[in-house]
């Protein structure tokens, strides 16, 4: 059976050279897992649950990047601010609220992705398509100086229809390029599109993401 290490330098090796990071979803898997990913070299994990992230804040090195990536409650928003590197699920104007006060309080600047619905599931949260244009070139960046905006997070649908799953991740694409030249042209940092996970992570970088989430491929199964 191979081992984190292993699994983890597969994966690396089905990315292209530059231009895709890749954060490894150590959710719910315990910080010895997670060690071995590290001593492996690895420094970008996610996680997505507040708690669980402070825990193992404590528990591991402190050189890691930590990346939140779930869904996130204004109530949670105080736990993480210390410590995350990167919010993927900025899913409303009412948590990017709630993290301008709380990154405002510690005097950090969060790097922050705005999440956008595209998949045909109502489980899923975020802004639509045309929400997060308008809301971006309606609202003045510097409105939030402790959020840089880096750019977009999405999921495609969970179905093994590739035809569908390339679609969405095609409006993702279309939408983060569109930003690129428009509103947010004169903001060099916004330069992520998060998108692809394990099962679909190849598609989504043949459609031009910048950033994949992969957790099962690397780590196994999670540890609930």
């Amino acid at each position: 059976m191979a081992t984190v290490a292993q699994r983890l330098e597969e994966v690396k090796s089905t990315l292209p050279a530059t231009g895709v990071e890749l954060v490894a979803v150590s959710k719910f898997h315990p910080a010895a897992t997670i060690r071995q990913a590290y001593d492996a070299g690895h420094r970008c994990f996610g996680e997505s649950r507040a708690q669980e992230l402070q825990q193992k804040y404590d528990q591991l090195p402190h050189d890691i990047e930590w990346h939140f990536i779930g869904h996130l409650q204004t109530n949670k928003v105080k736990y993480i601010i210390p410590y995350v590197a990167m919010i993927h699920s900025v899913d409303s104007i009412r948590i990017l609220d709630e993290i301008e006060r709380q990154a405002a309080r510690i005097d950090r600047v969060v790097d922050c992705l705005l999440e956008v619905h595209v998949a045909q599931e109502d489980t899923k949260y975020g802004f639509t398509l045309q929400e997060c244009a308008d809301f971006l070139a309606q609202t003045a960046v510097d409105t939030y100086p402790h959020i840089r905006f880096r750019g977009i997070m999405g999921m495609a649908s969970n179905t093994d229809d590739e035809v569908q799953v390339r679609a969405e991740f095609t409006q993702l694409k279309q939408l983060f390029d569109n930003l690129r030249a428009g509103v947010m042209a004169n903001t060099p940092c916004f330069d992520t599109l998060s998108m692809g996970m394990s099962l679909d992570y190849r598609i989504a970088v043949e459609e031009g993401s910048t950033m994949v989430r992969i957790g099962t491929t690397i780590f196994g199964e999670r540890e609930y």
